[in-house]
């Protein structure tokens, strides 16, 4: 990084201050980035050279491996189908359900998940991320390609979607750097700009491969997280005008569909409560969500308790 790109892209942070009963018990660094589907960095707290694994922000992308390869239509997968490979399940029952319905479909067995099985659960379809790997799996099913190696970096599958994720942020996948996530699948480590710019692309409407997959998310968030969190609630509340999907150790990532704007948000510390209270408090101050939206949100998720509530200071700046 250059200095002279370091100083146009560096602006204050945001910050986060739990109050209880009005007085700050503790605080969160908060960095976010809005980027238009051209990749340009419009809007910065912080620095859009910030860099952090994508974590499941990332699903929507592998997704990308069953709606370009004829998977869908190979096997009859619905939008539902697709939606729940985006997700960050809770392994309710729908949700399980959704995921044993790829697999059936594809004819594979439950037992070639290779995701983790969750503390309490009696089943992989439980785990979160479950949608996702049933994803991979139909797309090697259709390709006739390795089911017992899907996860590792040098699969098919998985050089399908670093493919796919190189085209979209138009740099050679050699330059990636990739590890594990808690799932077992490759992540990738993003600048913030990076994210953003993915999430333009991805709500501009101007793949049709990728609107399927927006389509999908919007029309069933809850297949996503479920009833009560936040990607769920924000595109149920939004009718479809925003895209949503969480990440771990604090990263949020928005799209705005059809306007071609994202916005990255990553906490410093990972916390959770965070980048929820981060998200609303800039979805509220670019107008990308109306004020009845935003304090249904509020009360959700900037209020923590009876005698606690979460308060974000600082705004984006122009670059």
């Amino acid at each position: 990084m250059t200095p002279s790109r370091a100083r146009r892209t560096q602006a204050a942070e945001l910050e986060v201050r739990l109050l209880r009963e009005g007085i700050v018990e503790s605080t969160h660094r908060v960095q976010a980035v809005v980027c238009d589907d051209r990749g340009r960095t419009m809007l910065v707290a912080g620095s859009a050279e910030t860099a952090s694994f994508v974590r499941s922000a990332l699903k929507p992308f592998q997704a990308l491996a069953v709606s370009t390869t004829g998977t869908l239509e190979r096997y009859g997968l619905s939008d539902r189908d697709l939606a729940i490979m985006c997700s960050s399940h809770r392994g309710q029952i729908e949700q399980v359900r959704q995921v044993f319905n790829i697999l059936w479909r594809a004819d594979i067995d439950p037992s070639a998940l290779q995701c983790p099985l969750p503390s309490g659960a009696k089943s992989l379809l439980e785990y979160n991320c479950s949608g996702k790997h049933a994803g991979m799996l139909a797309v090697c099913q259709q390709r006739n390609w390795a089911l017992n190696s899907y996860l590792q970096r040098s699969h098919p599958v998985q050089q399908l979607i670093l493919q796919k994720v190189a085209e979209l942020l138009s740099m050679p996948g050699e330059e990636f750097i990739s590890a594990r996530d808690d799932c077992g699948a490759p992540t990738y480590f993003l600048q913030l700009g990076q994210m953003a710019a993915l999430y333009a692309r991805f709500a501009s409407g101007s793949s049709l491969d990728l609107e399927r997959i927006v389509r999908a998310m919007v029309h069933h968030p809850a297949m996503i997280a479920g009833a009560g969190e936040f990607d769920t609630e924000l595109m149920q509340l939004t009718n479809g005008e925003l895209v949503s999907k969480s990440g771990a150790e604090g990263i949020q990532c928005v799209g705005r569909v059809g306007e071609g704007m994202g916005l990255a948000i990553k906490v410093m510390d990972g916390a959770k409560r965070a980048k929820y209270a981060v998200a609303v408090h800039l979805l509220r101050q670019m107008g990308w969500m109306t004020p009845s939206v935003s304090e249904k949100l509020a009360e959700t998720f900037m209020t923590v308790g009876t005698v606690t509530r979460l308060e974000v200071s600082g705004d984006l700046s122009m670059v």
